[in-house]
């Protein structure tokens, strides 16, 4: 599952990315929205994010670190620290990254791990409101 996610994103393939939510998928994103409840809102969300880094002209490189995986026969609980790195689709050159900080729960469904939920986050400085981006 998660190297689905990374080679989908790096690709800006939305219904490989798509393939490995539930329908029922919900969602805490740490961007824009509250909350995406259902596969049509998260698949706009998808779409909007994949056009911006099209029209940007880059690909974007994820990495899992400190990975914690557990699991049971069919259900899964997986939290990581996730950089998400822009690179120059033409030169290569790394132009921008951040790391936030992301749980998903998963269930198995004909022997396929699908997300139920998905969680993602970034501390936040109490002085200033704003999100502490790359403490990692």
């Amino acid at each position: 599952m998660l190297e689905n996610y990374k080679s989908s994103v790096y690709e800006k393939n939305v219904e490989r990315f798509l393939s490995a939510y539930a329908p029922e998928i919900h969602i805490y994103d740490c961007w824009g929205n509250w909350e995406s409840v259902g596969i049509s809102p998260w698949k706009a969300n998808v779409e909007k994010w994949f056009n911006g880094l099209r029209a940007d002209g880059v690909s974007l490189h994820v990495d899992f670190n400190d990975l914690v995986v557990e699991e049971n026969l069919n259900l899964a609980f997986v939290h990581s620290a996730v950089t998400f790195a822009a690179h120059d689709i033409e030169s290569g050159e790394k132009l921008r990254q951040m790391t936030n900080r992301f749980t998903f729960g998963l269930r198995k469904v004909n022997d396929s791990w699908l997300i139920t939920h998905e969680h993602s986050s970034l501390p936040i400085n109490l002085e200033t409101g704003k999100g502490l981006f790359n403490l990692r």
